[in-house]
């Protein structure tokens, strides 16, 4: 993990928060799957529009598959369907569920809650929706990394107080906290891949400071954890985030919800998607789909 953030610094690509929305996104899309794994063939991938936007459908068969909705990171202003791709084309093949990738809005165009809200919108769309699309609408999850994993986080408790059936949340490197004040925010804010100013950054973009502690950006913040659905929550042990990660996996715990807590120490934020280079990326891949498997499958 230290060569490969030598190399990164090496290769001397300007910060994201350097850059205008615009840029960082272009910026982000020509290196995201540099370091993950190829992509990997499957049985059927589909583009579509749940909820209207746009959605990609991965699945290893054309069986009536248990379904992941997945939601990619980013920072709330950075990444789509390509920028994951190859992430949800593994978490696909190694779990044997589909999955189904969504491109919700990005600030600033659409500050929050509009991530949250079409999040929401596509889980109860990909519930109504899942006969016709071939797959197992009573066995879904919901799943994301970085500000997908805040956002699937914020779905659970749509799932919970909407009664929609949700068998498993899959928290990878999630934002859970309203500031960014952990110990972990501090020692690891520069050189560690994802650094304060970028965090910052895409705060900035994304919501007004007087909101920041509404639940549905951080889920920390809400008053009742109790009855969530399961969660799996993937960390990294140098990341910024990893401080709050543990605990919302505490706060869950503490309100009676099944937590299976993975802490994958010296690697950073972003490593699930380093499988080229970083052995850590498939173990968490290979755990990711087992949490699946367990709570889907009958």
């Amino acid at each position: 993990m230290a060569g490969l953030l030598q190399r990164i610094h090496r290769a001397n690509r300007p910060p994201f928060h350097s850059l205008t929305p615009r840029e960082a996104r272009i910026a982000y899309r020509m290196g995201a799957e540099i370091l993950d794994l190829p992509r990997a063939p499957l049985a059927r991938v589909e583009d579509l529009q749940a909820a209207g936007l746009p959605a990609r459908l991965y699945a290893p068969s054309v069986e009536r598959l248990p379904t992941l909705l997945y939601l990619h990171g980013g920072g709330f202003t950075i990444g789509d369907l390509e920028t994951h791709d190859s992430l949800c084309r593994q978490l696909s093949l190694r779990s044997g569920m589909a999955v189904l990738a969504l491109d919700y809005r990005l600030a600033p165009e659409h500050r929050f809650p509009a991530a949250v809200d079409d999040a929401w919108a596509a889980l109860a769309w990909l519930h109504q929706q899942s006969d016709r699309l071939g797959l197992d609408g009573s066995r879904l999850a919901v799943g994301g990394d970085s500000a997908g994993g805040t956002l699937a986080a914020s779905t659970a408790f749509f799932a919970r107080d909407r009664g929609l059936p949700l068998a498993l949340q899959l928290l990878i490197t999630p934002g859970t906290a309203s500031r960014p004040d952990t110990a972990s925010h501090r020692f690891f804010a520069n050189g560690f891949l994802l650094d304060a100013a970028s965090i910052a950054w895409f705060f900035d973009h994304y919501i007004d400071r007087e909101q920041r502690c509404d639940w549905r950006f951080a889920p920390l913040e809400a008053d009742d954890h109790s009855g969530l659905a399961p969660a799996c929550v993937v960390l990294a042990e140098c990341d910024p985030l990893v401080d709050e990660g543990i605990a919302y996996a505490d706060t869950l715990r503490a309100a009676g919800v099944d937590v299976q807590l993975e802490l994958f120490r010296g690697v950073t934020h972003d490593f699930i998607k380093m499988g080229r280079q970083i052995p850590e990326a498939l173990t968490a891949l290979n755990a990711c789909a087992e949490a699946l498997k367990n709570h889907l499958t009958p």
